[in-house]
């Protein structure tokens, strides 16, 4: 029975159509990197600049993000070889359940669930203060009672916008993948237009001055600032779940990992650098950084534009990572883990209906009534497991002789992988002991559902 916990599935069986329900082939690269600047690029360009620098990295800020973007790189060039040799739903899961073997695989999964659902949720949060922000703008505003998390002292009792976006999503998304992506597409264009307003706007107002010293915190306040702008480049892994409903995916999973880190590194390091050379450093600790440059140049319309931006910026945000987290419980049902109701397909839309509103409910729950602020950390530990898992996990993938030909391979092996997975490893001991103990909590109520349904019910019972 020991054998049980590590059981593998066999690639052969998960490229074979015949085996099971197959989601529609609909992306091309291009939407795959529009996917993954739609997960990136969100609060992180909006606030992380501002209040990093202010308190880790000073004006260095833009090594900060570059190095973040480099363990992201690396990372994202393991999950484009796992992606591309194993294009079927469910992330770093699957890969996990080809290499490692079940439990590992639902661990991995268990953890991918946390970051899925608390990313939504805490930007959902988010998302609800900027539309305040920008109602006010035109001179309305939200009931006190219906704008906030649960907090009876402060007259407020449900986050209605958050609980709103939440659901909008998960109606759209039911309807398909395409047409997500196709919105997704506009909100996109739309939020790096704002992006590049602020650029060609702010380039005319940089006093280099403002960029001395440019080191303030020396070299471990470029280190620290790059583990917490490391949440800025959240979401790309969650392309990487699109990969059953891709054409061509040993061509276009590559494209859409490498393709919107690189932008989205591009847009970062440009917006760091002029918002630092616009406002000393010292004065960025504020919730809207951007924003408030432009308003000290008296450019306040260009702040308004900026609002607009955010606000588009952390729905395209909540669209794929909920996307994620719906197809992750799909594969979950699919491999018996879960009910199978979480991989019924809706008859007309084909996508998973019973796992998109399920998840959705339960996160708009927490962001209705729930404050999350404290919770962002455990988004990062969840992500860093499975990037610990992919990363390890091509030294096993390249011993399987089953692999299609034609797949991405990472370069350099097997320097890249064992890097990304080090890299990976020393950015979850800068995470605090809190952090460690509840994902430790979270992990046992995984094991606890794996025991008494996962293992009794799993798909791979019948093989």
């Amino acid at each position: 029975m020991k054998n049980d916990l590590f059981r593998k599935k066999s690639l052969h069986t998960l490229l074979d159509k015949s085996n099971h329900i197959q989601l529609e082939q609909t992306l091309s690269g291009f939407d795959l990197i529009l996917l993954g600047v739609g997960a990136i690029i969100g609060t992180g360009i909006f606030i992380l600049p501002g209040t990093v620098a202010a308190s880790h990295s000073g004006p260095s800020i833009i090594f900060s993000f570059i190095i973040a973007a480099i363990v992201c790189t690396l990372a994202g060039m393991c999950y484009s070889e796992f992606s591309s040799s194993v294009p079927v739903t469910g992330s770093a899961y699957t890969y996990g359940y080809v290499v490692f073997g079940e439990l590992i695989a639902w661990l991995v999964g268990w953890a991918l669930v946390l970051e899925y659902g608390l990313a939504v949720a805490s930007v959902a949060t988010g998302w609800s203060s900027y539309l305040a922000a920008l109602l006010e703008g035109f001179h309305l505003t939200l009931p006190k009672a219906i704008s906030g998390p649960f907090n009876s002292q402060n007259g407020t009792y449900i986050n209605g916008p958050a609980v709103f976006i939440v659901m909008a999503i998960a109606l759209l998304l039911m309807r398909g993948v395409q047409e997500s992506a196709k919105l997704n597409k506009i909100m996109v264009f739309l939020k790096v237009g704002v992006i590049l307003v602020f650029i060609a706007v702010g380039v005319f107002y940089v006093e280099p001055p403002n960029w001395q010293p440019f080191m303030p915190f020396g070299i471990q306040g470029i280190m620290s600032g790059a583990a917490v702008v490391f949440f800025a480049y959240l979401g790309f892994d969650a392309v990487s779940s699109a990969a059953e409903e891709v054409k061509n995916p040993q061509r276009n999973m590559p494209i859409g990992i490498i393709g919107s880190l690189f932008i989205c590194t591009i847009l970062y390091v440009t917006v760091s650098l002029i918002l630092t050379g616009i406002v000393s450093y010292t004065q960025l600790n504020v919730n809207d950084p951007v924003s408030f440059a432009m308003q000290l140049i008296n450019q306040n319309w260009v702040a308004g534009i900026i609002s607009l931006g955010a606000v588009v910026g952390m729905t395209t945000v909540i669209l794929v990572m909920l996307y994620g987290g719906t197809r992750l419980l799909y594969a979950f049902g699919r491999d018996g883990l879960l009910s199978k109701k979480f991989c019924e397909l809706h008859p007309k839309y084909k996508t998973p209906v019973k796992s998109t509103w399920i998840l959705a409910t339960l996160i708009a729950f927490c962001a209705g009534f729930i404050p999350l602020e404290n919770l962002a950390e455990l988004v990062n530990m969840g992500t860093l497991l499975a990037f610990t898992i992919v990363s390890i996990g091509i030294l096993f993938l390249r011993k399987n002789k089953s692999v299609p030909k034609g797949s991405f391979k990472v370069p350099f092996y097997p320097v890249l992988p064992v890097c990304s997975f080090l890299l990976c490893l020393f950015l979850m001991t800068q995470l605090s002991k809190q952090t460690w103990l509840a994902c430790g909590i979270w992990f046992l109520i995984g094991l606890f559902i794996y025991f008494i349904y996962g293992r009794k019910h799993s798909s791979m019972n019948h093989q």
